[in-house]
């Protein structure tokens, strides 16, 4: 088991890669070749739990508004969102069941991490010029729901993917920002319980640093979002594909010694 200094060292890792476009599954396959890094199942729920936390709480009136607009029966309002983040998590749920072993496998493959990275640079690159100027419609929230399905694969990012998607078909940025993380609600929490229904969890128990790792992941998870929210806005998001492909080639590199 980690220690607390180690705890919260992933749970920065988590916060940070979680809802920054550069892959957390993708840096998690990294850190374990490289550095030797493994935690139990629990502990990375835990983490992932954490960053949930920092979704709630950065969007919390969104939430609200869209909870409150779905109890009225409002899906013309804000209770459309609640309908479109429901259509656009049926592709990632069906692709993630019947792929699962493919999928868990790639997480012991830091060679196609790289390429996947490098991948994933490309995606956010093309975002460069791209002009939001509409609301979103079904049939984006349709494709936004497709692009979470190669984020399955460590070194696609999801938040990458989705916000990608949005603006490259003219969704407003703010909104593209929003869906993309609201959505990821569902996504993230059904992976996990998944992940848990396989698991024998008569063996874990939820310790100090398991609590540790969370709070620091929620902690950095709200200040990512800030930080991205603010790279969004000012036209600076396809930035981070320069991360992307430095990232990706040093670590094909390093598959290759």
């Amino acid at each position: 088991m980690v220690t607390l200094l180690e705890a919260a060292f992933l749970g920065i890792v988590q916060g940070l890669t979680e809802w920054l476009p550069i892959s957390s599954s993708g840096h998690l396959v990294i850190l374990q070749h490289v550095f030797g890094i493994e935690v139990p199942l629990l502990f990375d729920v835990m983490l992932h739990g954490g960053t949930v936390v920092a979704v709630l709480a950065f969007f919390r009136r969104d939430i609200w508004n869209a909870f409150q607009a779905l109890l009225r029966w409002d899906i013309y309002a804000g209770g459309r969102t609640v309908v479109y983040i429901m259509i656009a998590t049926v592709p990632v749920a069906v692709a993630g069941l019947l792929l699962y072993d493919f999928i868990a496998s790639e997480f012991q493959n830091i060679h196609d991490v790289g390429i996947l990275m490098i991948i994933m640079g490309f995606i956010l690159s093309n975002t460069r010029y791209a002009k939001g100027e509409r609301k979103l419609e079904l049939k984006d929230a349709v494709h936004i729901g497709l692009a979470q399905v190669p984020a399955l694969l460590p070194g696609i990012s999801r938040s990458g993917t989705t916000i990608s998607v949005a603006l490259m078909r003219g969704v407003r940025k703010r909104q593209a920002f929003t869906f993309s993380f609201m959505l990821a609600i569902p996504t993230i929490l059904g992976a996990n319980i998944y992940e848990l229904y396989k698991a024998n969890l008569a063996n874990y128990t939820i310790t100090a640093e398991m609590w540790t790792g969370a709070a620091v992941a929620a902690l950095v998870g709200y200040l990512s979002l800030t930080l991205l929210e603010g790279l969004l806005v000012n036209d600076r998001f396809y930035k981070f594909g320069f991360y992307c492909w430095a990232v990706g080639f040093v670590v094909l590199l390093y598959s290759f010694i």
